[in-house]
């Protein structure tokens, strides 16, 4: 392989000579091995648009040459294109708050901006990665930005998933209305409940997610991008800080705006930890749905058997013929990494110290991947499993019958201990309730019949 030399202020270093990136890339990635991934594809792209917005606004400004802006500008619409992802070779995680991630974009775009001009890559004196595309930029505006643009484009993903799982949860809701089964408290037999209630009180609660997670979505909106290092724009003309959301709006697509304060905005990262406890809020609603699912459809001969989930697969490697729940345990397990993920943001978002916070890269990785977990789970639980379930009306009716909790029904009529005393000869015996009931011959048949009309106690 063929090397170039190239130095930076820890000293030189040999670069592949075909390669994009350039030494302070390639330092990253020899630092920062730690998950064995890289940089987001979003996030890129992400990265692509605010270095052709802040060429064009330092071009507008009478800060960069023409010549220049222009190649910059193509390289980013390549990178839009997917060109060039190969060569953003750093880690997610990393030290000194994202100064890698960004200065492998600067190299990159810097390279083939050269490239364009007929330039050998290496050459900055053509286009320099800091004096050209990070002109009036720091890591610490960059990275915060990219990674709201980002958040913000996985979140859309998200809410359209949730919105498709909400429909499912309103069809099976009104397709199972008139469907009666045993409600259940402390997994214990309580009293009759329909089973769409069941279905349209989990869609009440995805409901609620959707709302939390476009509000979440709002604080994406506000972007510190112009504050330099620290949120006093130092080095940037005000003109160019001012122009520079309207531009990356129109680029992006998205609805950005200038911080209200931009030290505020380089300093606090609690937009994203907002964001992170609705994802968690939201996938605890998604988790309980599908615990309840699994007891719902458990058996099928030993257990509930209300309900009957989709067979996606085997479900034994020993026992033929048996089917598990996958996608709720699926679902759940995204749960899980969503609620994990969600310590390690609080502690990231807790940790910085005056003016910048260190953690944002861990901080950032966690966030994508909780969206993204929370994207695939809920795609799979709504198309492969609620969207496709069946209720066993007669078994539902069979356990409400049989069941020792609708002599609830008959507490205001014979009074609390009269019927606890009922309930447990119920119990002891075998007998139904009405069966006691009329044996006893405390009530007329007429009463029973309604009082214990399941119509009646939903």
């Amino acid at each position: 392989m063929l090397y170039r030399e190239e130095k930076d202020s820890i000293g030189t270093k040999q670069v592949p000579a075909n390669a994009y990136y350039g030494v302070q890339s390639l330092r990253g990635q020899e630092n920062f091995q730690i998950t064995g991934q890289r940089l987001r594809p979003e996030f890129i792209e992400s990265l692509a648009q605010i270095k052709k917005a802040c060429a064009i606004c330092n071009y507008t400004v009478g800060e960069l040459d023409e010549t220049i802006k222009n190649a910059i500008c193509q390289t980013c619409d390549e990178i839009l294109e997917g060109k060039l992802h190969d060569q953003f070779i750093c880690d997610p995680i990393q030290g000194g708050a994202g100064t890698t991630a960004n200065m492998n974009a600067n190299e990159v775009i810097a390279n083939r901006a050269i490239e364009i001009l007929g330039g050998q890559l290496g050459d900055y004196s053509i286009v320099h990665p800091n004096d050209h595309v990070n002109r009036a930029q720091s890591t610490n505006d960059v990275i915060p930005t990219a990674a709201k643009m980002t958040t913000i484009k996985l979140l859309r993903k998200a809410i359209e998933k949730m919105e498709l799982l909400n429909e499912a949860l309103l069809q099976k809701a009104a397709e199972f209305h008139n469907i009666i089964k045993m409600g259940r408290t402390q997994m214990q037999d309580a009293v009759p409940i329909r089973l769409g209630a069941e279905f349209g009180a989990y869609s009440k609660a995805i409901t609620r997610d959707i709302k939390r997670l476009s509000k979440a979505m709002i604080g994406m909106s506000s972007i510190n991008l112009g504050g330099t290092a620290v949120g006093t724009a130092l080095n940037a003309n005000p003109a160019y800080v001012d122009a520079l959301a309207p531009t990356l709006s129109e680029i992006s697509g998205l609805p950005l705006k200038k911080a209200i304060d931009l030290v505020d905005g380089t300093q606090n990262l609690d937009t994203f930890a907002f964001v992170s406890a609705t994802l968690k809020t939201c996938a605890i609603s998604c988790s309980k749905i599908a615990n309840d699912l699994r007891l719902m459809s458990s058996g099928p001969r030993c257990g509930f058997e209300e309900i009957n989930l989709p067979a996606m697969q085997n479900g034994s490697s020993i026992m033929p013929g048996k089917v598990n729940p996958v996608i709720p345990e699926v679902m759940s397990q995204a749960a899980f990494c969503i609620m994990g993920n969600d310590v390690c943001i609080t502690m990231a978002a807790e940790a910085g110290q005056l003016e910048l916070n260190y953690a944002e890269p861990v901080l950032y990785h966690k966030l994508f991947e909780s969206i993204i977990a929370l994207t695939g789970a809920v795609d799979t639980f709504t198309v492969n499993c609620v969207s496709g379930i069946t209720a066993n009306e007669e078994r539902c009716r069979e356990l409400v019958e049989g069941s020792v909790g609708v002599i609830t029904a008959i507490c205001p009529t014979l009074g609390y201990t009269e019927s606890a005393d009922i309930a447990k000869i119920a119990i002891k015996t075998g007998e139904s309730v009405r069966e006691i009931l009329k044996s006893k011959d405390i009530m007329t048949e007429e009463e029973i019949d309604r009082l214990l009309d399941p119509e009646t106690m939903v």
